[in-house]
């Protein structure tokens, strides 16, 4: 590892108005890369013609995993050795994650409703479960067993029958045994030990052996969340929830210690496209920031990759105010926003693009990485201008229902008729008048 006197992170002041150059750039970073799209491309459209096949060379190729058919599913068997092989502290952490996961998935589930119309008829919707999902969990780099419980135990709330998990197994074609206890336990019913864009490609399109899916959520790097953009339209998806990102908004009164922490917390992922914002009006914090980085970062087992992020995605901008720092929180729009000042419920109703906001000093975006309830599947890239984090309801299909009496058809004839006439849609408006002949 380099030495830590070579670490430079970037200090960078920024107000409205007076655009930084550096911090336009930071901003403006791709959610989807030009590289990882040709080459998802590519696999994609080998695996929808040519199945399993296609799927056994890229395993091969990218994951130097040799696996036949056959072997893709996990067995019952390997998953009960899994169960066996952790340890009990592991298991209780399964449990109280995924209790907690649930009943905040159960809280904001939305119910059926009805409304009456004008003349005794009833107007509302339905919901209902996909009848088959799957679920990407990465293992590149780490074992995420937490997104594991993120996505599988929502689902399972949500309650889709059939949940297909995918995610990557070593050479040897082990799947690591934390990951299986957690798939199994979150309630996936089909387990595949395959990653990357073959994974997506699989459950996308299916094979011979394997039955596609409805719908794809998940986060995942680069190449992963190239493949899943591709194949919208073979399937619903969640959202683009690519490499890691967070923002800490922070004033004179925020402890540096911590502030570092978190955004270390990110950094380390180690896919080398992580994000990571200090947003600040104290000169003097964005410095006790940048020695806490610099020093803390030393510790980290992830060190290497950490530090990378450090000196190139990293920024410490100091702004005049607290009000022009949330107005750049808003433009980065990151996938994690935490609010680290005297009085941060007064900054929470002025975020506008977060995937997910920490309220204050003792909430750690790790909380809500592993145990806090909401879904730690976030849009990245800037994507939370326009797109929320992973809920329940993503698990479920909404059906309008519209039930008119005659006196409500009545009512609405002349509004059909009119619209029927506009558009040149005769059959539209003869369907409702001929009720009346």
């Amino acid at each position: 590892m380099a030495g830590r006197k070579e670490l430079r992170i970037r200090v960078v002041k920024w107000r409205p108005g007076a655009e930084s150059a550096t911090v336009t750039a930071f901003l403006k970073r791709e959610a989807f890369h030009p590289r990882a799209e040709e080459i998802a491309r590519d696999v994609l459209e080998r695996i929808r013609n040519e199945g399993n096949r296609a799927v056994v060379h890229f395993a091969r190729e990218f994951d130097g995993v040799a696996l036949q058919p056959r072997q893709f599913r996990v067995s019952r068997a390997e998953i009960d050795r899994a169960a066996r092989a952790v340890d009990p502290a592991f298991r209780r952490a399964v449990r109280e994650a995924r209790k907690r996961i649930v009943a905040f998935a159960r809280k904001g589930m939305r119910k059926d409703w009805r409304m009456a119309t004008p003349r005794g008829g009833r107007l509302g919707e339905q919901f209902v479960p996909y009848d088959r999902v799957g679920a990407y969990v990465p293992g590149g780099s780490a074992p995420l067993v937490s997104t594991a419980l993120m996505t599988v135990s929502i689902a399972r709330a949500a309650g889709v029958p059939e949940i297909a998990a995918c995610t990557p197994c070593g050479p040897d074609r082990r799947v690591n045994p934390f990951v299986l206890h957690a798939l199994d336990s979150a309630g996936a019913t089909e387990i595949y030990r395959l990653g990357g864009i073959q994974a997506i490609g699989l459950m996308a399109y299916g094979t011979s052996t394997v039955a596609k899916v409805q719908k794809i959520v998940g986060p995942g790097g680069t190449y992963v969340t190239a493949a899943k953009r591709q194949v919208y339209g073979h399937v619903a998806l969640d959202l683009v929830a690519g490499p890691s990102e967070i923002a800490v908004l922070a004033d004179e009164h925020a402890d540096p210690r911590r502030a570092a922490a978190d955004l270390l917390s990110q950094a380390e992922h180690g896919t080398g496209w992580e994000k990571t914002l200090l947003v600040t009006p104290s000169a003097a914090l964005a410095r006790a920031v940048r020695r806490e980085l610099v020093r803390q970062v030393g510790d980290l087992s992830r060190r290497a990759a950490a530090s990378e992020v450090l000196r190139k995605g990293t920024l410490l901008v100091i702004v005049p105010s607290l009000d022009d720092g949330v107005e750049l929180c808003n433009r980065f729009a990151p996938e994690h926003l935490e609010i680290m000042t005297r009085n941060p419920r007064r900054w929470t109703a002025r975020v506008r693009c977060a995937g997910a906001i920490f309220v204050g000093e003792w909430t750690p975006e790790s909380a809500g990485d592993f145990v806090a309830g909401p879904s730690h599947v976030l849009p990245t890239g800037g994507a939370a201008a326009m797109f929320s984090g992973l809920t329940v309801d993503d698990f479920r299909r909404r059906s309008s229902v519209i039930e008119f009496t005659r006196g409500d058809l009545l009512d609405a004839l002349p509004v059909i008729e009119t619209f029927g006439a506009v558009e040149g849609l005769d059959a539209h408006a003869r369907s409702a008048r001929l009720r009346f002949e």
